[in-house]
């Protein structure tokens, strides 16, 4: 593309999305413009539809919704911006994460630990209509499609006392289960440490567990 590409960042947190604009301000050299931002899904259709960007990077899990709901209107819902592309950037890296958006229209998946340079190269790729995902992520990907035995289960299986949790638990309850502390969810999630502790007596008390122990052994158990 010969002009910048113009871009729509939508995810909740606003320190995160400051801390992607100077990151892509300062790798990109000019090759990418955000023209908008959104911090749920309703404020995205709305920026999406208007601007009808080039590309958005779209978070999984927001308020109002979710990126699913962002990507069901923006492509399906009466056709309110067909061209748009659209790249996730999420903290989740889970299977059902990312084959949920990549069926609903999304033409990649990376994680939010990418660098500032990788993300320019993956706008830049979605935006000549590539798919990009990082090596792991393609293959749940790649399972999901070929038909691999098991393959479509992350997507479709239904696990009641999962479905209990918020996105955002669903989010602490994984990185509890990688073994992260209290105070590196925070940084991850650009959360407080007292958001997280929350959280986390949430999902306790949802699942009926005792402590972190228990919580880590139950997400282990799932394959979270």
């Amino acid at each position: 593309m010969t002009r910048p590409i113009r871009l729509v960042l939508v995810d909740d947190h606003k320190l995160f999305r400051t801390g992607v604009r100077a990151e892509l301000d300062s790798a990109a050299g000019g090759a990418l413009e955000i023209v908008g931002e959104a911090q749920d899904a309703p404020g995205a259709i709305a920026v999406i539809t208007e601007l009808k960007p080039d590309v958005v990077l779209l978070d999984v899990h927001l308020p109002g919704g979710g990126g699913l709901e962002v990507l069901r209107q923006c492509l399906f819902g009466g056709r309110k911006a067909p061209d748009t592309r659209f790249l996730a950037l999420s903290v989740s890296d889970a299977a059902e994460d990312v084959i949920g958006v990549i069926r609903a229209g999304a033409r990649g998946y990376v994680t939010k630990s990418i660098s500032g340079v990788d993300l320019v190269d993956a706008v830049r790729r979605v935006a000549e209509n590539d798919a990009v995902f990082s090596p792991k992520l393609a293959g749940f990907v790649l399972d999901a499609f070929s038909g691999a035995p098991g393959a479509a289960a992350p997507a479709t299986s239904v696990d009641e006392e999962l479905d209990r949790l918020t996105a955002r638990e669903r989010e602490v309850l994984r990185l509890i289960a990688r073994g992260y502390a209290y105070k590196e969810i925070a940084r991850e999630l650009v959360i407080s440490i007292k958001t997280v502790e929350t959280h986390v007596s949430s999902v306790l008390r949802k699942l009926q567990l005792s402590n972190r122990y228990e919580l880590s052994r139950w997400a282990n158990d799932r394959s979270l």
